[in-house]
């Protein structure tokens, strides 16, 4: 079947060109109206308290989508006049301020300590009051709301909360991403420039490839949504994941090109004997994304499967587009050539084989302190610290936490049948606890006597909606800290206490879940993708050997690159130790299989163990070192212009990861294979002889016999 195809497009290059270009209007409108989502904690299973919690305060109070808009130094009568105009923007259900309970007329001195305590700073200089979004909190309507909001404000005025992070966040990331991704492709092609023979294969395999990219990018829109971390990195892994497929696949025309007189012959013999090494190959990455989609957070089924399916866009572009392009724009490629700049690795491996037992010593002895020093990575959870601290969102949300003692807020939901004095019990409770600045409840501003019937509309709305009752308690404490953890679970033993079913949520509880969640997706990820390429190595090889050693030098590799963030002192985000493991795994256990592939043809041809390594090494560690670049380049490129920590973090990570991989597979890989050769000749089927080659010899032998005869 892959002959025919071969055949086929080879013999009607322009044709294949053609309908690839047509396929990307499909692919752009797709990739135009695919919903892009920001927020992360939208992400977390349905089944948590903290998320049910999130989903009864949109549908029941429209509070999940919330906002705080802080006012500094400017009259009451303003801060009226501007609550008024933000609640006729389209999105916004209301706007509650202490006008709605006193009136701008009564001194903010004179007020209620209840009511001054929810409204204002300690020195009154500052007040704040709340905002209530139609729709859910990440939802286009709301972050629409949210730019209105910041058209009618004035330098003195800041808002806060989620809701007011996640309109930052795509504002950010809609103005960053196509610079620092056409960054990214540009240092790339640097790259590739300088490493290929030719001044133009660069750019015809770029628009191969960024083909691919988009036809990934737009079938996304089958999905509905795709977060924001995918669409950031996405574009840049697929580039760097797939590159080395158009390489060996270029190098193997070169190859055949010297055996066939037609050169659309030569390419499509290239294509099939490349079809097989390039499927398996891939096989590898594929189950490092896969593994990722086995997360309990959605989010790694979000960025597993989109990368899942780029690798495979991938891989249909190099078979069945490239080889097409590549005899379409073939004189062009021919007349701008260059010489090789690629540097000679035989002085390196000459000196790692001389001193093979010395490495091979460093790698056995440096396995275990760096598994250890890994483990201590310190990570974050919180999106503030992800965040430049000059966008107005957090400014705001500074000032909460130094001039309202509101470093988070939690929203309490309990039955609304539970006696008014039983509540305002509850609510004292809550209120002793340590760390706690204010308690905004029914009970706490209006008092259990009056009826609810006089109690304005806005007000009403707010607490009380289909028989349940939302309390807001503001806390000292930041989320993602062992002290908010603290006061959530005995906050938690409170409320449960009058109100069994009673739900916690908001962003230090969902931050909670989020902590826990991700601890439990790590191990099981983990333990996934090393299980699952080490079934496809040992298969490939049939071997029993050769997948410990080989998926243990690239465990080595990330456990190196997460070291060197604990070793520095260097905050990771919480998705990135996840990310890593299995993107790493999967993207560079290519540069291990390639070299054991080519040590065991040089051992099938005859060679000596050390002429077979050498050669091994001097032939690979080209294309590694290629392929390890424009991965470097690719992601260093994006960390060097964005601005959003958690995808910087996760990019430095996969840039320092690819040349931690090519450098352990050169240092430590290759002399492991050559002092562990007789072991694995002993642990893998036709090791140093395949099958096929003592059938050829055994009808060559019985051949001569009867010639003889």
């Amino acid at each position: 079947m892959i002959k025919k195809i071969a055949k086929w497009e080879t013999y009607h290059a322009k044709t294949v060109f053609i309908i690839a270009l047509l396929l990307l209007i499909p692919s752009l409108l797709g990739f135009i109206c695919t919903r892009v989502n920001y927020d992360i904690l939208s992400y977390l299973p349905e089944d948590l308290g903290s998320v049910q919690g999130e989903q009864v305060l949109d549908k029941t109070f429209n509070s999940a989508g919330m906002a705080i808009v802080i006012v500094e130094d400017m009259p009451a009568k303003y801060t009226s006049a501007l609550k008024d105009e933000i609640s006729k923007i389209d999105g916004v259900s209301s706007a509650i301020w202490v006008d709605d309970l006193a009136g701008t007329q009564v001194p903010a001195d004179i007020l209620p300590d209840e009511i001054k305590q929810i409204f204002y700073s300690a020195d009154e200089s500052k007040t704040m009051m709340l905002v209530q979004f139609s729709h859910s909190g990440s939802s286009n309507e709301t972050m629409q709301a949210i730019k209105e909001i910041k058209k009618i404000t004035n330098e003195k005025t800041f808002i806060s909360g989620m809701s007011a992070i996640t309109e930052d966040i795509k504002e950010l990331t809609d103005s960053q991403a196509p610079i620092y991704i056409a960054f990214a492709i540009f240092l790339a092609l640097i790259v590739m420039s300088v490493m290929m023979e030719s001044w133009i294969l660069p750019f015809v395999i770029l628009v191969a490839l960024g083909m691919a990219i988009l036809y990934n990018m737009g079938t996304n829109i089958f999905m509905g949504e795709i977060s924001f971390i995918t669409q950031a990195i996405a574009a840049i892994l697929q580039l760097g994941v797939t590159m080395d497929y158009s390489i060996f696949l270029m190098d193997r025309y070169i190859e055949e090109k010297r055996i066939y007189d037609d050169r659309r012959d030569a390419m499509a013999s290239a294509v099939v004997k490349s079809f097989t090494a390039l499927a398996g190959s891939s096989l590898t990455t594929i189950f490092g994304f896969v593994a990722l989609c086995f997360m309990q957070l959605r989010l790694g089924f979000d960025i597993g499967f989109v990368m899942a399916k780029g690798v495979v866009f991938g891989i249909l572009m190099v078979v069945l587009v490239l080889p097409a392009m590549i005899l379409l724009f073939e004189k062009y490629i021919n007349k701008y050539r260059h010489r090789n700049f690629v540097p000679n690795f035989n002085r390196t491996n000459e000196f790692v084989y001389k001193h093979k037992k010395v490495f091979a010593l460093i790698f056995v002895i440096m396995l275990i302190p760096a598994y250890f020093v890994q483990k201590n990575v310190d990570v974050y959870y919180n999106m503030d610290k992800a965040l430049p601290q000059d966008l107005v969102s957090i400014q705001g949300l500074n000032k909460l936490k130094n001039d309202f003692d509101m470093a988070s807020t939690q929203f309490l939901i309990v039955d609304d049948t539970i006696p008014a004095g039983e509540l305002m019990e509850m609510e004292g409770q809550i209120e002793n606890l340590d760390g706690i600045a204010s308690v905004l409840a029914y009970n706490s501003i209006m008092g259990p006597a009056v009826p609810d019937d006089i109690i304005p509309d806005d007000i009403l709305k707010i607490c009380k909606q289909d028989g349940k009752q939302m309390i807001m308690v503001n806390s000292e404490y930041s989320a993602a800290t062992d002290e908010l953890d603290n006061q959530i679970e005995q906050m938690t033993k409170i409320v449960k206490a009058h109100d069994p079913n009673a739900l916690i949520t908001g962003e230090g509880a969902l931050t909670k879940d989020l902590i826990t969640t991700t601890d439990r997706d790590f191990l099981v990820t983990s333990i996934l993708s090393v299980v699952a390429i080490f079934i496809l190595i040992a298969l490939c090889f049939k071997s029993f050997s050769l997948p410990v050693l080989l998926v243990l030098s690239i465990e080595f590799a990330i456990w190196i690159n997460l070291a060197c963030s604990t070793l520095m002192g260097t905050e990771v985000s919480f998705v990135s130790p996840t990310v890593i493991n299995c993107v790493q795994l999967g993207a560079t256990v290519d540069y291990a299989i390639l070299i054991t592939t080519r040590f065991r043809e040089e051992l099938q041809l005859g060679r000596t163990k050390k002429d077979a390594i050498l050669n091994a090494a001097n032939a690979a560690e080209r294309s590694i070192l290629q392929s390890a670049s424009v991965f470097f380049v690719a992601t260093f490129g994006v960390y060097l212009i964005c601005d959003i920590s958690l995808i910087k973090g996760i990019c430095v990570l996969l840039a320092r990861g690819s040349v931690i991989s090519m450098l352990v597979i050169v240092f430590f890989l290759t002399p492991m294979l050559y002092l562990c050769e007789g072991l694995i000749n002993k642990t893998t089927f036709g090791w140093r002889s395949n099958s096929s080659q003592k059938k050829s010899k055994g009808k060559i032998m019985k051949s001569e016999v009867r010639n003889d005869a």
